[in-house]
């Protein structure tokens, strides 16, 4: 594996602040957009981290997406919204939805929240620990264009189209934090892969023939990914369920476009036929605990639940049983010391975005 480069996490994170600057993104929102980005390269999750930071760039080069994201409400009820992102940055029109939602939950007891007209916004656990953080189990959904095959088919109809829930910490445990693509991997580990130059594991993606592959040049070359559990027999068609209730709400009921016809995020991608609807599609939902239970009593539960699932009995050669988000929370403890670590390609990449907008990454 090419040797990784470490960055401050501060640093890195003032760089991406600058960039968005340089390319409009008013001040607050380029902050905004920056603590997206960092939070999953602390986390862990490369795939979505500053690794991504061209692709916004050259979305936003291209006028593809404006840099002021005019967020405006369109339809609403005491426990629901309908928003419209304006085309803005998924980074900076995302938090703004989550807000409306939890601020309703807060008032009401539960809320959904749509959003249209929008476009990718970085990893979905964000938006979920955001609610956790308020003491409110959060959910947050989007979907994403089209690079996943579903079952019997021989083409892209889906994307990645994720799901996270968060439910907030006891008072002894971390939040659990759920927060998984429903394709069998994140497209953004594929791009590491390809990176890497290292093949993939069977069963993450198919040729243009529909073929298993492990080369990750066959997905650029006319292949799709598989959806979670890969082909049939493994439980490929559940997890091709769980893309299309995503791509059901984040794109049909919002008003955004779905399935094949969701925008691509990559500025060089062919841009789908026709258009159903406007931009990408989120969906976030907050519930507040103590509409359902006492607040002490679920605070105790929930730190008994994990506690019991890390005293599992560990398979032969496993380290044990983690809780979701147990990866998440080490790689973040680690990096807290360490720095965010680059591969030369992304390294390279920032650095000619620095070069391009005219800022500096020391």
């Amino acid at each position: 594996m090419p040797e990784v480069q470490y960055f401050p996490i501060d640093r890195l994170r003032a760089f991406v602040v600058q960039v968005f600057g340089r390319l409009g993104v008013p001040d607050a929102d380029a902050e905004q957009a920056a603590d997206i980005l960092i939070a999953a390269d602390r986390r862990g999750i490369d795939s979505h981290g500053v690794a991504r930071l061209k692709a916004y760039c050259d979305l936003l080069s291209a006028g593809t997406v404006q840099p002021r994201a005019t967020v405006r409400v369109v339809r609403e009820t005491p426990s629901t919204a309908a928003v419209d992102g304006g085309n803005g940055l998924g980074l900076v029109v995302g938090p703004k939805a989550n807000a409306i939602a939890i601020e309703k939950a807060l008032a009401v007891g539960s809320a959904w929240v749509t959003a249209r007209n929008s476009t990718h916004y970085g990893i979905a656990g964000y938006y979920a620990m955001k609610a956790a953080d308020r003491g409110l189990i959060g959910w947050s959904m989007t979907n994403a264009s089209r690079v996943v095959v579903p079952p019997g088919g021989a083409e892209r109809m889906l994307g990645t189209n994720p799901i996270a829930v968060a439910f907030p910490a006891g008072n002894r445990e971390p939040p659990v934090v759920v927060d998984f693509a429903t394709s069998a991997v994140a497209f953004g580990k594929i791009q590491v892969a390809t990176r890497t130059g290292k093949p993939l594991p069977e069963g993450w993606i198919v040729d243009a023939e529909g073929r298993p592959a492990t080369d990750p040049a066959a997905l650029s070359s006319g292949g799709a990914m598989l959806p979670l559990g890969g082909d049939v027999e493994h439980g490929g068609h559940k997890g091709y369920c769980l893309g299309a209730l995503v791509d059901l709400l984040c794109g049909l009921l919002s008003g955004a476009n779905w399935g094949p016809f969701v925008p691509p995020f990559l500025a060089h991608h062919a841009v789908p036929e026709r258009s159903v609807g406007a931009g990408i599609g989120h969906v976030f939902a907050a519930i507040r605990v103590d509409a359902f239970m006492d607040m002490a009593e679920y605070r105790s539960q929930i730190d008994d639940w994990v506690q019991t699932f890390h005293a599992t009995r560990p398979a032969p050669g496993s380290a044990g049983v983690l809780v979701p988000g147990d990866p998440e929370r080490r790689a973040e403890a680690e990096r807290e010391k360490t720095g965010i670590p680059l591969l030369p390609a992304v390294v390279a990449e920032l650095r000619a975005v620095a070069e391009r907008v005219g800022v500096r990454l020391d």
